[in-house]
């Protein structure tokens, strides 16, 4: 029981000590870029839920509005990089 509370002690250092990270990051981007960031980890986590449907997906017509979706996603994420 002990090791059990230790590890999630571990896990919640590591989680603390990331987000103090990511605040240290963030105070440093210009709001338009911070902005940029947000918006390309909303189309990160869209494509990664795109991608897990494509996986499951039977239904033919589905499964290609899904890929039509993914091929706009990588399209968005790439103009984010390039600006």
């Amino acid at each position: 029981m002990a090791r059990g509370w230790e590890s999630k002690s571990v896990e919640a250092q590591i989680d603390m000590a990331e987000s103090r990270s990511a605040t240290a990051t963030a105070r440093k981007l210009t709001p338009e870029a911070l902005e940029v960031v947000r918006k390309r980890e909303g189309l990160q986590l869209s494509r990664t839920r795109v991608l897990h449907e494509l996986d499951s997906v039977q239904n033919p017509r589905y499964k290609a509005v899904l890929t039509k979706a993914l091929a706009d996603l990588d399209t968005q994420i790439a103009a984010l990089s390039e600006a």
